[in-house]
């Protein structure tokens, strides 16, 4: 169905340094905004090429975006900027926003979303159920789908608390008419009981490990192939 690109950093040792390491630091130097640009053009670049392929075409690329990034004047005519400039599918584009976008200053947060969403580009609210912001504003946001937190998955076998609230998510999501999808899927055991309760989509290691971009071209090329 798709990717969700992830952002690695190599030292010039060699070693790779931790997304939890390298972007609250970047956070902190205020930097995020150009690193998150470059992502952004990066990702557009991407999507350029799988359309160019028969294989890759149908794909679609899920970008995460800080908050502070977000909420930069302009952002949303940055985005649709690139768009035009790499002359890409913009419902190939998904951009993904965690609870935390919603606490500064949500009247702006949805009129960014809605000028984004009237192109065509997914929207998803990622980590769901993790955040504090109210159950309100899912009514309001022009949102695509909403993406299950990982540690839900993760303990819905051995916590019957846990597996009654992916139910309660999994049918809310579906009845506000929300594509669905689980993070941090491990297990065919997992899929089974995430099926059961309506969820349509699933990402993790039971499906793939992070990897670099050629090797996600080459492997979806055989699969369609296949």
């Amino acid at each position: 169905m798709g990717a969700e690109a992830l952002l690695r950093w190599k030292s010039p040792d060699g070693k790779q340094v931790s997304p939890a390491e390298f972007i609250p630091a970047a956070e902190q130097a205020g930097l995020m905004g150009r690193i998150g640009y470059w992502v952004l053009q990066s990702a557009m670049r991407t999507l350029a090429e799988w359309a160019r392929h028969e294989e890759t075409r149908h794909l679609t690329l899920s970008v995460n975006v800080s908050a502070s990034q977000f909420l930069e004047d302009g952002f949303e005519r940055s985005v649709l900027s690139l768009i035009e400039t790499f002359g890409i599918d913009p419902t190939r584009l998904k951009i993904e926003l965690t609870e935390s976008v919603m606490v500064a200053n949500p009247e702006i947060v949805i009129a960014k979303m809605q000028a984004l969403r009237a192109a065509g580009i997914g929207m998803a609210l990622d980590d769901f159920g993790t955040g504090y912001s109210s159950l309100g504003y899912l009514r309001q946001l022009p949102l695509t789908q909403l993406k299950i937190d990982r540690s839900f998955v993760q303990s819905m076998t051995d916590n019957k608390r846990s597996a009654t609230l992916l139910r309660g998510i999994v049918k809310m999501g579906l009845d506000l008419e929300l594509h669905v999808l689980a993070e941090g899927v491990e297990t065919r055991e997992q899929v089974s009981i995430l099926t059961q309760n309506g969820c349509q989509a699933y990402q993790g290691y039971f499906f793939g490990r992070p990897m670099p971009l050629e090797e996600f071209m080459r492997q979806s090329t055989a699969a369609a192939a296949a």
